[in-house]
Protein backbone atom coordinates (compact mmCIF):
# COMPACT_ATOMS: atom_id res chain seq x y z
CA UNK A 1 0.00 0.00 0.00
CA UNK A 2 2.91 2.40 0.90
CA UNK A 3 4.60 1.64 -2.53
CA UNK A 4 1.29 2.48 -4.49
CA UNK A 5 1.09 5.75 -2.59
CA UNK A 6 4.03 6.87 -3.39
CA UNK A 7 4.38 6.25 -6.93
CA UNK A 8 0.93 8.33 -6.95
CA UNK A 9 2.14 10.69 -5.20
CA UNK A 10 5.17 10.47 -7.74
CA UNK A 11 3.03 10.48 -10.62
CA UNK A 12 0.93 13.98 -9.31
CA UNK A 13 3.97 15.69 -9.05
CA UNK A 14 4.95 14.91 -12.63
CA UNK A 15 1.77 15.71 -14.48
CA UNK A 16 1.27 18.66 -16.47
CA UNK A 17 -1.33 20.00 -14.17
CA UNK A 18 1.04 20.18 -11.39
CA UNK A 19 4.49 21.96 -13.03
CA UNK A 20 5.13 25.77 -11.62
CA UNK A 21 4.00 28.18 -13.80
CA UNK A 22 6.70 28.98 -16.22
CA UNK A 23 9.25 31.58 -15.23
CA UNK A 24 8.88 34.40 -18.24
CA UNK A 25 11.82 37.08 -19.42
CA UNK A 26 10.83 40.55 -19.82
CA UNK A 27 10.13 41.17 -23.14
CA UNK A 28 10.83 45.02 -23.05
CA UNK A 29 12.77 48.16 -21.64
CA UNK A 30 8.84 49.23 -20.33
CA UNK A 31 8.68 45.96 -18.22
CA UNK A 32 12.20 45.69 -17.28
CA UNK A 33 11.73 49.85 -15.76
CA UNK A 34 8.54 49.28 -14.47
CA UNK A 35 8.07 53.19 -13.29
CA UNK A 36 5.75 55.94 -12.49
CA UNK A 37 7.50 58.64 -14.60
CA UNK A 38 5.37 58.59 -17.68
CA UNK A 39 2.09 59.79 -15.27
CA UNK A 40 4.50 62.30 -13.71
CA UNK A 41 5.82 64.21 -16.97
CA UNK A 42 2.07 64.36 -17.85
CA UNK A 43 0.94 65.38 -14.46
CA UNK A 44 3.65 67.44 -12.83
CA UNK A 45 3.40 70.74 -15.54
CA UNK A 46 -0.18 71.50 -14.32
CA UNK A 47 1.22 71.76 -10.59
CA UNK A 48 2.83 75.43 -9.63
CA UNK A 49 4.35 77.17 -6.05
CA UNK A 50 2.17 80.18 -4.70
CA UNK A 51 3.71 81.99 -2.94
CA UNK A 52 1.27 84.85 -1.03
CA UNK A 53 1.80 88.16 1.09
CA UNK A 54 -0.39 89.62 3.42
CA UNK A 55 0.03 93.19 5.33
CA UNK A 56 -1.31 92.79 8.90
CA UNK A 57 -1.47 95.56 11.79
CA UNK A 58 0.95 94.24 14.43
CA UNK A 59 1.02 95.94 18.16
CA UNK A 60 4.33 96.94 19.43
CA UNK A 61 4.47 96.25 22.99
CA UNK A 62 7.00 98.95 24.71
CA UNK A 63 7.43 96.52 27.85
CA UNK A 64 9.68 93.77 25.38
CA UNK A 65 6.60 91.47 24.77
CA UNK A 66 6.73 91.06 29.01
CA UNK A 67 4.37 88.52 29.48
CA UNK A 68 3.66 89.51 32.53
CA UNK A 69 2.77 93.72 31.12
CA UNK A 70 1.38 92.24 28.32
CA UNK A 71 -1.45 90.54 29.95
CA UNK A 72 -2.39 94.22 32.28
CA UNK A 73 -1.64 96.36 28.98
CA UNK A 74 -3.05 94.19 25.99
CA UNK A 75 -4.25 97.07 24.01
CA UNK A 76 -1.24 99.48 25.02
CA UNK A 77 1.46 100.49 22.16
CA UNK A 78 2.02 101.56 18.99
CA UNK A 79 0.58 99.48 16.05
CA UNK A 80 2.65 99.03 12.62
CA UNK A 81 2.10 97.46 9.51
CA UNK A 82 4.25 94.12 9.33
CA UNK A 83 4.16 91.58 5.63
CA UNK A 84 3.34 87.50 6.22
CA UNK A 85 4.44 85.35 3.76
CA UNK A 86 2.80 81.83 3.15
CA UNK A 87 3.79 79.21 1.06
CA UNK A 88 2.11 76.13 -0.83
CA UNK A 89 0.72 74.08 -4.04
CA UNK A 90 -1.72 74.92 -6.83
CA UNK A 91 -2.75 72.56 -9.83
CA UNK A 92 -3.82 74.41 -12.89
CA UNK A 93 -7.12 72.84 -14.22
CA UNK A 94 -7.62 75.23 -17.54
CA UNK A 95 -5.50 76.26 -20.47
CA UNK A 96 -6.74 79.90 -19.92
CA UNK A 97 -5.39 79.97 -16.37
CA UNK A 98 -7.66 78.71 -13.56
CA UNK A 99 -5.75 77.26 -11.04
CA UNK A 100 -6.76 75.77 -7.50
CA UNK A 101 -5.68 75.79 -4.20
CA UNK A 102 -6.67 75.59 -0.67
CA UNK A 103 -8.25 78.88 1.36
CA UNK A 104 -5.73 78.77 4.05
CA UNK A 105 -3.08 79.54 1.61
CA UNK A 106 -4.10 82.39 -0.32
CA UNK A 107 -7.74 83.05 0.97
CA UNK A 108 -6.46 86.70 2.81
CA UNK A 109 -4.01 87.40 0.72
CA UNK A 110 -2.86 91.02 -0.57
CA UNK A 111 -0.63 89.69 -3.66
CA UNK A 112 -0.69 86.22 -4.92
CA UNK A 113 2.35 85.14 -7.36
CA UNK A 114 1.89 81.92 -8.88
CA UNK A 115 5.18 79.87 -10.63
CA UNK A 116 5.11 77.12 -12.92
CA UNK A 117 7.23 74.27 -13.06
CA UNK A 118 9.09 75.51 -16.33
CA UNK A 119 9.61 78.73 -13.98
CA UNK A 120 7.18 81.10 -15.67
CA UNK A 121 5.23 83.44 -13.43
CA UNK A 122 2.48 85.10 -13.51
CA UNK A 123 0.24 87.56 -10.97
CA UNK A 124 -2.80 86.25 -9.85
CA UNK A 125 -6.61 87.23 -8.06
CA UNK A 126 -8.91 85.00 -6.11
CA UNK A 127 -11.61 84.26 -8.20
CA UNK A 128 -13.53 82.48 -5.25
CA UNK A 129 -12.48 81.43 -1.97
CA UNK A 130 -14.12 79.39 0.96
CA UNK A 131 -13.07 78.83 4.41
CA UNK A 132 -15.62 75.83 5.27
CA UNK A 133 -14.31 73.95 2.60
CA UNK A 134 -10.62 75.16 2.42
CA UNK A 135 -10.89 75.70 -0.96
CA UNK A 136 -9.67 78.87 -3.38
CA UNK A 137 -9.86 79.50 -7.54
CA UNK A 138 -7.58 82.04 -8.79
CA UNK A 139 -6.95 83.44 -12.53
CA UNK A 140 -3.72 83.69 -13.58
CA UNK A 141 -3.49 86.91 -15.76
CA UNK A 142 -2.81 87.06 -19.76
CA UNK A 143 -2.27 83.41 -19.27
CA UNK A 144 -3.05 80.87 -22.24
CA UNK A 145 -2.21 77.15 -23.43
CA UNK A 146 -1.04 75.88 -19.88
CA UNK A 147 -0.82 73.05 -18.61
CA UNK A 148 -3.41 71.35 -16.78
CA UNK A 149 -5.39 68.24 -15.34
CA UNK A 150 -8.59 66.98 -15.52
CA UNK A 151 -10.71 65.63 -12.51
CA UNK A 152 -11.54 62.64 -11.91
CA UNK A 153 -14.83 61.32 -10.52
CA UNK A 154 -13.78 61.04 -6.73
CA UNK A 155 -16.50 58.57 -6.21
CA UNK A 156 -15.28 55.90 -8.35
CA UNK A 157 -12.18 56.36 -5.96
CA UNK A 158 -10.92 52.99 -3.95
CA UNK A 159 -9.24 51.93 -1.11
CA UNK A 160 -5.45 50.59 -2.27
CA UNK A 161 -5.23 52.65 -5.38
CA UNK A 162 -1.90 53.61 -5.84
CA UNK A 163 -2.03 57.68 -5.74
CA UNK A 164 0.99 60.12 -6.26
CA UNK A 165 1.01 63.25 -4.35
CA UNK A 166 2.93 66.38 -6.38
CA UNK A 167 3.34 70.27 -4.44
CA UNK A 168 6.47 71.74 -2.75
CA UNK A 169 6.91 70.46 0.69
CA UNK A 170 8.76 72.96 2.98
CA UNK A 171 9.90 75.40 0.08
CA UNK A 172 12.38 72.71 -1.52
CA UNK A 173 11.08 72.74 -4.90
CA UNK A 174 8.83 70.48 -6.72
CA UNK A 175 8.27 66.82 -5.27
CA UNK A 176 6.16 63.50 -6.07
CA UNK A 177 5.52 61.33 -3.14
CA UNK A 178 3.75 57.50 -3.79
CA UNK A 179 1.29 56.07 -2.16
CA UNK A 180 -2.39 54.40 -1.93
CA UNK A 181 -5.53 56.02 -1.00
CA UNK A 182 -5.42 54.24 2.92
CA UNK A 183 -9.64 55.63 3.22
CA UNK A 184 -12.71 57.33 1.88
CA UNK A 185 -15.00 59.79 3.70
CA UNK A 186 -12.88 60.70 6.37
CA UNK A 187 -15.09 62.99 8.38
CA UNK A 188 -15.47 64.44 12.11
CA UNK A 189 -11.32 65.11 12.35
CA UNK A 190 -10.25 67.91 14.89
CA UNK A 191 -8.11 69.59 11.57
CA UNK A 192 -10.89 71.47 10.57
CA UNK A 193 -13.21 71.47 12.94
CA UNK A 194 -14.96 68.39 12.27
CA UNK A 195 -17.06 69.92 9.51
CA UNK A 196 -15.03 68.51 6.33
CA UNK A 197 -15.05 64.99 3.99
CA UNK A 198 -11.68 64.20 2.83
CA UNK A 199 -9.90 61.41 1.32
CA UNK A 200 -7.34 59.44 3.55
CA UNK A 201 -3.95 58.80 1.91
CA UNK A 202 -0.17 56.89 2.69
CA UNK A 203 1.90 59.86 0.40
CA UNK A 204 3.72 61.81 2.27
CA UNK A 205 1.99 65.43 2.67
CA UNK A 206 4.21 68.07 4.27
CA UNK A 207 3.70 71.83 4.98
CA UNK A 208 3.59 73.64 1.31
CA UNK A 209 2.46 70.47 -0.30
CA UNK A 210 -1.33 72.36 0.69
CA UNK A 211 -3.18 72.78 -2.74
CA UNK A 212 -1.02 70.21 -4.48
CA UNK A 213 -2.58 67.57 -6.26
CA UNK A 214 -3.26 64.43 -5.81
CA UNK A 215 -3.36 62.21 -8.77
CA UNK A 216 -4.37 58.99 -9.83
CA UNK A 217 -2.14 56.51 -12.19
CA UNK A 218 -3.54 57.72 -15.21
CA UNK A 219 -2.87 61.01 -14.38
CA UNK A 220 -6.08 62.21 -13.17
CA UNK A 221 -6.92 64.97 -10.46
CA UNK A 222 -8.39 62.82 -7.29
CA UNK A 223 -8.02 65.64 -5.05
CA UNK A 224 -6.70 68.64 -3.37
CA UNK A 225 -4.09 68.29 -1.06
CA UNK A 226 -4.66 69.77 2.54
CA UNK A 227 -4.08 68.47 5.44
CA UNK A 228 -2.00 65.83 7.53
CA UNK A 229 -2.47 64.54 10.85
CA UNK A 230 1.00 65.14 13.06
CA UNK A 231 2.84 65.63 16.18
CA UNK A 232 6.02 66.64 14.75
CA UNK A 233 4.84 69.00 11.84
CA UNK A 234 5.93 66.51 9.36
CA UNK A 235 4.73 63.51 7.59
CA UNK A 236 3.51 60.54 9.48
CA UNK A 237 1.85 58.97 6.53
CA UNK A 238 -1.71 60.43 7.37
CA UNK A 239 -2.85 63.02 4.94
CA UNK A 240 -5.47 64.35 3.69
CA UNK A 241 -6.95 65.31 0.11
CA UNK A 242 -9.92 67.04 -0.59
CA UNK A 243 -12.82 64.84 -3.39
CA UNK A 244 -12.16 65.96 -7.12
CA UNK A 245 -16.19 66.28 -7.02
CA UNK A 246 -16.39 69.08 -4.71
CA UNK A 247 -13.73 71.04 -6.35
CA UNK A 248 -15.80 70.52 -9.47
CA UNK A 249 -18.57 71.98 -7.96
CA UNK A 250 -16.63 74.57 -6.66
CA UNK A 251 -14.81 75.47 -10.25
CA UNK A 252 -18.68 75.79 -11.60
CA UNK A 253 -19.08 78.47 -9.48
CA UNK A 254 -16.02 80.11 -9.78
CA UNK A 255 -16.63 80.24 -12.97
CA UNK A 256 -20.85 81.45 -13.24
CA UNK A 257 -19.27 85.05 -11.03
CA UNK A 258 -20.32 83.88 -7.34
CA UNK A 259 -18.53 86.19 -4.98
CA UNK A 260 -19.19 83.16 -2.27
CA UNK A 261 -19.59 79.62 -2.58
CA UNK A 262 -23.36 78.47 -2.52
CA UNK A 263 -24.16 75.33 -0.71
CA UNK A 264 -27.25 73.04 -1.02
CA UNK A 265 -29.25 74.18 2.43
CA UNK A 266 -30.37 71.17 3.81
CA UNK A 267 -32.65 72.69 6.71
CA UNK A 268 -32.18 69.29 8.77
CA UNK A 269 -30.11 68.50 12.13
CA UNK A 270 -29.29 65.02 12.21
CA UNK A 271 -26.29 61.78 13.30
CA UNK A 272 -24.94 58.91 12.62
CA UNK A 273 -26.54 55.52 13.30
CA UNK A 274 -24.49 53.79 15.85
CA UNK A 275 -25.05 49.83 17.08
CA UNK A 276 -27.05 51.04 19.77
CA UNK A 277 -28.99 53.43 17.91
CA UNK A 278 -29.93 50.84 15.06
CA UNK A 279 -30.88 48.52 17.45
CA UNK A 280 -33.13 50.76 19.38
CA UNK A 281 -34.62 51.49 16.06
CA UNK A 282 -34.61 47.64 15.03
CA UNK A 283 -32.58 48.41 12.01
CA UNK A 284 -30.28 45.11 10.54
CA UNK A 285 -26.77 47.32 10.76
CA UNK A 286 -26.35 50.46 11.82
CA UNK A 287 -26.06 53.02 8.88
CA UNK A 288 -27.20 56.02 7.82
CA UNK A 289 -27.67 59.80 9.30
CA UNK A 290 -31.23 59.58 11.50
CA UNK A 291 -32.90 62.94 11.42
CA UNK A 292 -33.87 64.75 14.20
CA UNK A 293 -34.67 67.83 13.37
CA UNK A 294 -36.43 69.78 10.61
CA UNK A 295 -36.77 73.52 9.52
CA UNK A 296 -39.80 74.34 8.12
CA UNK A 297 -39.05 75.14 4.93
CA UNK A 298 -36.53 72.16 4.51
CA UNK A 299 -36.63 70.32 1.07
CA UNK A 300 -36.05 67.08 2.74
CA UNK A 301 -39.61 68.26 4.88
CA UNK A 302 -40.94 69.37 1.63
CA UNK A 303 -40.26 65.73 0.03
CA UNK A 304 -42.27 64.64 2.91
CA UNK A 305 -39.12 63.45 5.13
CA UNK A 306 -39.76 63.58 9.01
CA UNK A 307 -37.81 63.41 12.31
CA UNK A 308 -36.85 59.79 12.94
CA UNK A 309 -36.39 58.68 8.92
CA UNK A 310 -32.93 57.86 8.61
CA UNK A 311 -31.10 58.95 5.40
CA UNK A 312 -28.71 56.42 3.80
CA UNK A 313 -27.91 57.23 0.18
CA UNK A 314 -28.38 60.47 -1.80
CA UNK A 315 -28.30 59.78 -5.40
CA UNK A 316 -27.44 56.08 -4.74
CA UNK A 317 -24.27 57.26 -2.81
CA UNK A 318 -23.96 55.94 0.59
CA UNK A 319 -24.65 58.88 3.68
CA UNK A 320 -22.87 57.57 6.65
CA UNK A 321 -22.39 61.13 8.67
CA UNK A 322 -23.72 64.60 8.68
CA UNK A 323 -20.60 65.64 6.69
CA UNK A 324 -21.27 63.12 3.99
CA UNK A 325 -24.76 64.30 3.30
CA UNK A 326 -23.33 67.96 3.33
CA UNK A 327 -20.68 66.65 0.72
CA UNK A 328 -23.19 64.92 -1.56
CA UNK A 329 -25.41 67.91 -1.53
CA UNK A 330 -22.32 70.44 -2.20
CA UNK A 331 -21.19 67.89 -4.77
CA UNK A 332 -24.35 67.95 -6.53
CA UNK A 333 -24.36 71.98 -6.86
CA UNK A 334 -27.40 74.40 -6.10
CA UNK A 335 -30.43 73.83 -9.50
CA UNK A 336 -30.53 70.11 -9.00
CA UNK A 337 -32.52 67.41 -8.06
CA UNK A 338 -31.36 64.66 -5.67
CA UNK A 339 -32.95 61.14 -5.33
CA UNK A 340 -33.08 60.19 -1.47
CA UNK A 341 -33.13 56.55 0.06
CA UNK A 342 -34.49 56.55 3.43
CA UNK A 343 -35.61 54.06 6.06
CA UNK A 344 -39.21 54.68 8.13
CA UNK A 345 -40.26 51.81 10.40
CA UNK A 346 -37.94 49.57 8.58
CA UNK A 347 -39.16 50.21 5.33
CA UNK A 348 -37.25 51.55 2.64
CA UNK A 349 -38.62 54.45 0.51
CA UNK A 350 -37.48 57.25 -1.99
CA UNK A 351 -38.12 60.73 -2.47
CA UNK A 352 -36.81 63.20 -4.65
CA UNK A 353 -35.64 66.67 -3.24
CA UNK A 354 -34.54 70.34 -4.76
CA UNK A 355 -31.04 71.72 -4.06
CA UNK A 356 -31.67 75.56 -2.94
CA UNK A 357 -30.28 77.96 -1.34
CA UNK A 358 -31.16 79.08 2.46
CA UNK A 359 -34.28 80.80 1.98
CA UNK A 360 -33.75 84.79 3.32
CA UNK A 361 -37.11 84.82 4.95
CA UNK A 362 -38.43 85.98 7.13
CA UNK A 363 -36.74 88.92 5.58
CA UNK A 364 -33.26 89.76 7.88
CA UNK A 365 -34.15 92.88 8.66
CA UNK A 366 -30.80 94.14 8.89
CA UNK A 367 -30.31 97.82 10.76
CA UNK A 368 -26.98 99.65 11.52
CA UNK A 369 -26.93 101.90 14.69
CA UNK A 370 -25.69 105.29 14.52
CA UNK A 371 -25.46 108.58 16.86
CA UNK A 372 -26.57 106.24 19.91
CA UNK A 373 -24.48 104.35 22.74
CA UNK A 374 -24.66 101.38 20.50
CA UNK A 375 -23.30 103.50 17.15
CA UNK A 376 -21.15 101.09 14.91
CA UNK A 377 -23.51 98.00 15.58
CA UNK A 378 -24.88 95.80 12.93
CA UNK A 379 -27.98 93.75 13.76
CA UNK A 380 -29.68 90.85 11.71
CA UNK A 381 -32.81 89.07 12.27
CA UNK A 382 -31.79 85.48 12.47
CA UNK A 383 -33.73 83.32 9.50
CA UNK A 384 -32.38 80.51 7.52
CA UNK A 385 -29.88 82.29 5.30
CA UNK A 386 -28.53 84.28 7.86
CA UNK A 387 -27.94 80.82 10.33
CA UNK A 388 -26.64 79.07 7.41
CA UNK A 389 -24.30 81.98 6.35
CA UNK A 390 -22.87 81.86 9.78
CA UNK A 391 -22.95 78.00 10.95
CA UNK A 392 -25.75 78.58 14.02
CA UNK A 393 -28.32 75.94 14.80
CA UNK A 394 -31.17 75.62 13.12
CA UNK A 395 -33.62 76.07 15.50
CA UNK A 396 -31.84 79.36 17.02
CA UNK A 397 -34.19 82.85 16.91
CA UNK A 398 -33.75 86.20 17.40
CA UNK A 399 -31.06 88.99 16.60
CA UNK A 400 -27.82 88.24 15.50
CA UNK A 401 -24.58 91.10 15.76
CA UNK A 402 -23.16 91.07 12.32
CA UNK A 403 -20.48 93.75 12.64
CA UNK A 404 -19.22 95.74 15.80
CA UNK A 405 -17.38 98.84 15.29
CA UNK A 406 -17.22 102.13 16.62
CA UNK A 407 -18.53 102.76 19.77
CA UNK A 408 -20.38 99.43 20.04
CA UNK A 409 -16.89 97.65 19.76
CA UNK A 410 -16.36 99.43 23.42
CA UNK A 411 -19.05 97.45 24.56
CA UNK A 412 -17.51 94.15 24.02
CA UNK A 413 -19.92 93.27 21.20
CA UNK A 414 -18.77 90.54 18.87
CA UNK A 415 -20.06 89.82 15.72
CA UNK A 416 -21.61 86.36 16.26
CA UNK A 417 -23.11 87.52 19.53
CA UNK A 418 -26.85 86.75 20.28
CA UNK A 419 -28.71 89.63 21.39
CA UNK A 420 -31.08 88.45 24.19
CA UNK A 421 -31.88 91.41 26.32
CA UNK A 422 -30.80 95.18 26.61
CA UNK A 423 -31.50 96.86 30.52
CA UNK A 424 -33.96 94.10 30.99
CA UNK A 425 -35.17 95.19 27.61
CA UNK A 426 -36.03 91.16 25.64
CA UNK A 427 -34.51 91.52 21.78
CA UNK A 428 -36.60 89.72 18.98
CA UNK A 429 -36.57 92.01 16.22
CA UNK A 430 -33.85 94.82 14.99
CA UNK A 431 -35.77 97.37 15.71
CA UNK A 432 -35.99 96.18 19.68
CA UNK A 433 -32.11 96.92 19.58
CA UNK A 434 -33.03 100.54 18.03
CA UNK A 435 -35.72 101.31 20.63
CA UNK A 436 -33.09 100.12 23.70
CA UNK A 437 -30.30 101.99 22.20
CA UNK A 438 -32.43 105.10 22.54
CA UNK A 439 -32.41 104.65 26.46
CA UNK A 440 -30.97 107.83 28.70
CA UNK A 441 -29.49 105.85 31.47
CA UNK A 442 -25.89 105.95 32.53
CA UNK A 443 -25.28 101.77 33.18
CA UNK A 444 -25.95 99.53 30.52
CA UNK A 445 -26.45 95.97 31.02
CA UNK A 446 -26.97 93.54 27.60
CA UNK A 447 -27.30 89.69 27.89
CA UNK A 448 -26.21 87.92 25.19
CA UNK A 449 -25.37 84.45 23.92
CA UNK A 450 -21.72 83.80 22.67
CA UNK A 451 -20.59 80.36 21.26
CA UNK A 452 -23.66 78.81 22.84
CA UNK A 453 -23.05 80.05 26.08
CA UNK A 454 -25.30 82.87 28.41
CA UNK A 455 -22.70 85.85 28.96
CA UNK A 456 -24.04 89.39 30.37
CA UNK A 457 -21.72 92.84 29.52
CA UNK A 458 -21.70 95.90 31.92
CA UNK A 459 -20.69 99.49 31.14
CA UNK A 460 -21.13 102.64 32.66
CA UNK A 461 -21.42 105.96 30.53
Amino acid sequence: MRQALLALSLIALLSPLAAPAETRLPESAAEISLSFAPVVRSAAPAVVNIYATRVVEQRVSPFAADPFFDQLFRDFGRRQPRVQNSLGSGVIVSGDGIVVSNYHVVGQADAIRVVLNDRREYEAEVMLADEDSDLAVLKLEDARDLPHLGLRDSDGVEVGELVLAIGNPFGVGQTVSQGIVSGLARSGLSIDGGRGYFIQTDAAINPGNSGGALVDTAGRLVGINTAILTQSGGSNGIGFAIPANLVRSFLAQAEAGEARFQRPWAGVNGQAVDAGMAEAMGLERPEGVVLTELDPESPFRAAGLRAGDVVVALEGLRTDSPQEVIFRLSSLGIGARASVTYLRDGETREAEIALVVAPDKPPRETVTLRETVLAGLTVERLNPAVRAELNLPLTLEGVVVRASEATAARTGLRPGDILLEINGRRIERPRDVERAAQERVRWWQIDVLRDGKPLRLRFRL
